[in-house]
């Protein structure tokens, strides 16, 4: 029994981490847009309704596969300020997971890196849309302009970040109305950012990138002890990308490249998991959690080992999406005992906070699109008179010097996003994502695999329990069947298990049914909601009238 219920349609469907923003795609739809429209508009509407999650200034990517094939990536993720340098933060030593003193990758001016969403998402609309710009932002000036609903989900992840939110005034006066955590129910207004995406809208990109907006930015980091610059703004560029393709049990599996690694590791990860009988093996069994326990720190072990910006690293895809590599890997894993992994070795020869969400219109067009401003509420920076706020995702890259993904100026930040689609007979089956930073990738396999291994439907799949695992530690969702008896015989493995609330973010996405009808469905983990579009026009005099059948 799941928590919530998909929603089924014939003509169109968005899902999306939010109802309104799910709406506002499905409005670009019913206009005559098309997925693609309808993705960005959403994307825009969750700057708005979901703050915490996402901003114009931010990160992430675009996977476009249009009706006729044609498959692209729009990469407008992050780069480092060209002011930065590689000893910029202090580390905490022993930690794995970038913590600097005075947490100054992760809060506040210092922590921004200069941001494409805005860039990239206009890019999208501009080569593959159908609608203006503008007609794609109405629906988020709207919700910006009259108010949203304050939601538990949002609440709880403003009381969590209170104390930071409060150093920021531009910032606290919008999401700490008279100076408290807004209740449940309460309408957040945000004029500032309204009036913002409203220039957006009628200027364009380049009101940031090279205009008022951009100046704005780079005066508020001068006088705050930033180091981005409108030179940064301005030299920002968005890059087309093949996606990068592997194939799991006869479907395709279809992602982002480097700088995300997500969907690099998915395809490795389910090479491995290839050669073993999931489906015998049973969902959330003791065996099946400890194999792709194994199977999770291996990728780990690559990835901190050889993916960062492709411009700067020469990252080896080919040979981590291999079969080979794969059937290479996989007599490391003990089935009985729990083990810790070094990289694969490279034939010499061989060169917490995100959102996310899918559409896909009656005529096959297909997007799955990832964006984030890193952790909640990013920066928690607002420029002031803008209402927009700023992301913190200096904090992904490493801060010791001399390792792969250490920070350089320019350098693209890698990412853990998956926004991904899944083909069966060359045709779209699946599109699905999910926010929760090193955690995506993750969770996006596991999710791929409930569905072809386990016969889950996407509800089920989305909604069913997950564990992470990178080392030291074994995190497992507390809603695993016998958990406690789980944990014990997993412990005997040699595992350290950590029972978890949730791991990673709420997953939404949306699947094509054996009946050709479209499946939307969002898990419990975030506000999510799919909306469908069935029906269509009505039939005219001199038309073609349906029989009717009993």
């Amino acid at each position: 029994m799941t928590v919530k219920q998909p929603a089924i349609a014939s003509r169109g469907m968005v899902t999306s981490n939010h109802p309104l923003a799910s709406l506002a795609g499905v409005e670009m739809l019913t206009r005559g847009g098309n997925a693609v429209d309808a993705a960005i508009a959403t994307m825009f509407a969750l700057t708005v309704v979901e703050p915490m999650m996402v901003t114009i200034f931010g990160a992430g990517f675009v996977n476009i596969r249009l009706a006729d094939g044609t498959s692209t990536v729009i990469d407008n993720y992050v780069t480092v300020p060209a002011a930065a340098t590689p000893d910029m933060y202090e580390p905490i030593p022993g930690s794995i997971d970038h913590k600097v003193k005075d947490d100054l990758n992760e809060v506040g001016h210092l922590s921004v890196a200069t941001g494409g969403t805005l860039l990239g998402w206009a890019t999208a609309i501009e080569k593959y849309g159908r609608l203006s710009l503008g007609a794609v932002m109405e629906p988020a000036i709207r919700f910006a302009r009259d108010g949203f609903r304050v939601s538990p989900y949002l609440r709880a992840i403003t009381e969590m970040q209170e104390a930071s939110i409060r150093r920021y005034p531009a910032t606290a006066e919008v999401f700490l109305p008279n100076g408290k955590v807004p209740a449940v129910g309460d309408t957040i207004v945000r004029a500032d950012y309204a009036r913002t995406l409203a220039t957006i809208a009628e200027h364009g990109p380049d009101y940031l990138y090279h205009g008022p907006l951009g100046h704005r930015i780079a005066e508020d980091m001068a006088a705050n002890g930033g180091i981005l610059t409108m030179a940064d703004i301005e030299g920002y560029r968005v890059f087309e990308r093949p996606p990068v393709r592997g194939a799991y049990r006869g479907y395709e599996i279809v992602g982002p490249p480097p700088p995300s690694s997500g969907p690099l590791h998915i395809i490795e990860m389910l090479n491995i998991l290839e050669g073993f009988d999931l489906r015998a093996m049973r969902f959330g069994t003791e065996e099946t959690v400890h194999l792709w326990s194994e199977v999770m720190k291996l990728a780990f072990a690559d990835r901190f080992e050889y993916v960062a910006d492709p411009a700067s690293t020469a990252v080896p895809v080919e040979w981590l999406t291999s079969k080979e590599y794969a059937a290479s890997r996989r007599p490391d894993i003990d089935l009985a005992r729990a083990q810790q992994y070094a990289a694969g070795v490279q034939p010499a020869s061989s060169v917490e906070s995100t959102t996310h969400c899918c559409a896909i219109d009656d005529e096959g067009n297909i997007v799955a699109t990832t964006n984030t401003l890193h952790t909640g509420f990013g920066s928690k920076v607002t420029v002031p008179g803008t209402g927009m706020l700023l992301n913190d995702c200096m904090e992904l890259m490493d801060p010791t010097p001399g390792r792969t993904n250490s920070i350089a100026p320019g350098k693209r930040v890698l990412s853990s996003m998956s926004p991904t689609i899944v083909l069966k007979d060359g045709a779209p089956f699946m599109t699905l994502g999910c926010p929760g930073g090193l955690k995506i990738f993750g969770s996006v396999c596991q999710a791929i695999s409930n569905v072809i291994d386990h016969g889950m439907t996407l509800q089920e799949a989305f909604e069913a329990p997950r564990m992470w695992d990178r080392g030291p530690f074994l995190e497992l969702e507390r809603g695993f069947p016998a958990f406690d008896a789980l944990r014990r015989g997993l412990e005997s493995r040699g595992h350290t298990v950590q029972s978890a609330f949730k791991v990673a973010g709420g997953m939404n996405g949306v699947m094509r049914r054996a009946d050709g009808l479209l499946e939307g469905a969002a898990c419990w983990r975030a506000d999510g909601a799919p909306i469908g579009v069935s029906g269509g026009d009505a039939l005219v005099e001199g038309g073609e009238q349906p029989m009717w059948r009993n």
